[in-house]
């Protein structure tokens, strides 16, 4: 049977064990991080480690525990562009990890993307907004991609589509992490 569905930029292909997936994270787009407190990241801001071929991860729930491919792996291929991170990547569902991450997407549990970044010195520009401030990342050191249950940034959003027998399809009940979103 073939299963898909739609939420957003995130899109998943199964075949013979192996999930092909493609996503973008947008830029210039704005998240409330905290009441009062946005954030923007910049068009580029990611390219640093991406251009120099740094290993940069895909991980389920920003945990390192739980990797999903790495370009170090060579199943993960990054572009950074000027309106958007894209990300594309080959999941092997060998692990229980990979195959929880499958189940809880088609479960509508997963809903987007979330990077894990360190913003270096200079890396950011602070601007008061009324009684908020505003955060717009200009550079930042990319370690991992995560899939995520409630992304900051809504535009980084998922889809997926699937081959699966109708094992695939029985309920899975996995613990619930709360975002560990890290910053400096």
């Amino acid at each position: 049977m073939l299963w898909g569905g739609h939420n957003g930029s995130l899109e998943l292909r199964a075949e013979g064990g192996t999930t092909r997936l493609h996503a973008t994270f947008p830029y210039g787009a704005e998240a409330e991080i905290a009441p009062g407190r946005f954030e923007r990241i910049a068009p580029r801001a990611f390219a640093a480690r991406i251009e120099a071929g740094e290993d940069i991860h895909l991980l389920a729930g920003h945990s390192y525990d739980r990797p999903l491919a790495s370009r170090s792996a060579g199943n993960l291929r990054l572009t950074d562009g000027d309106d958007a991170l894209t990300v594309e990547a080959e999941i092997e569902e060998g692990t229980t990890w990979a195959r929880d991450f499958l189940a809880a997407y088609r479960a509508g549990l997963i809903k987007g993307l979330s990077p894990g970044f360190r913003v270096p010195r200079g890396g950011e520009r602070i601007e008061q907004r009324g009684a908020g401030v505003l955060r717009t990342i200009t550079a930042a050191e990319l370690f991992e991609v995560s899939t995520v249950t409630r992304p900051a940034y809504s535009q980084a959003q998922i889809e997926a589509r699937a081959w699966e027998t109708h094992q695939d399809r029985q309920p899975v009940r996995v613990p619930v992490y709360a975002l560990n979103r890290w910053r400096a």
